[in-house]
């Protein structure tokens, strides 16, 4: 006779996230990243490894810093990020865009807070971002960078495709990832993760190859 044991589940609250408190940020972490207390049973769910809730000040962000093998997904929830990279990509993202930066062999890039350098008055109002890590399916691929507007699905309440499936191409593709939000009255942090339903890929070990 054969049983099956039930599977548990750890529900961990919003308000137990750990936090990055500096003078220029404020960074809540649902999984361990790196400076924080180690939480061996909470370094990432499936293939997600990063999903960070940053405030940022004004003048101030992350200043260049390198990334590899990695697919890293961003939307702005208030205010602008400035993102620059060592492809030559240069914008700013705001509430509405979602951006997609595939690491691939290599990248540097920075995320500033500072949009009035691009043109504009300078102001004081911080930027409220959310950033997800997701392991991709193929290692040593070139850099790729895309912005997406998503407002109106966004404000439908549905989910939206932040990273699509590769096109043109025998290899399976990455995880998707999608944003999804309710009205404007939801509290930020209403998204959700996951895999589009290609056939699964064999097990892997997962590791954190840097956190930026």
């Amino acid at each position: 006779m054969s049983t099956t044991s039930a599977e548990s589940i750890d529900i961990r609250r919003s308000a137990d996230r750990t936090e990055t408190r500096l003078s220029w940020l404020h960074g809540r972490h649902s999984f361990w990243i790196g400076g924080q207390p180690y939480d061996p049973a909470n370094t990432h769910h499936g293939l997600l490894l990063v999903h960070n809730e940053d405030t940022v000040r004004p003048g101030a962000g992350f200043e260049t810093h390198p990334h590899r093998d990695m697919e890293i997904v961003t939307w702005v929830l208030e205010g602008s990020l400035v993102h620059q990279d060592s492809t030559g990509h240069s914008g700013v993202i705001y509430p509405g865009l979602a951006q997609r930066m595939s690491a691939g062999t290599g990248i540097l890039h920075s995320e500033k807070n500072d949009s009035w350098r691009l043109g504009g008055e300078p102001h004081d109002d911080p930027v409220h971002l959310i950033q997800m890590w997701v392991v991709p399916d193929e290692a040593g691929v070139a850099p790729g960078y895309e912005q997406l507007e998503i407002d109106h699905e966004l404000l439908s309440g549905g989910l939206v495709t932040a990273r699509p499936a590769w096109p043109n191409t025998m290899a399976p593709p990455p995880p998707s990832v999608f944003a999804t939000a309710t009205p404007r009255s939801t509290p930020p942090g209403s998204i959700r993760a996951s895999r589009s339903s290609y056939p699964k890929r064999r097990s892997a070990r997962v590791r954190h190859p840097q956190r930026g």
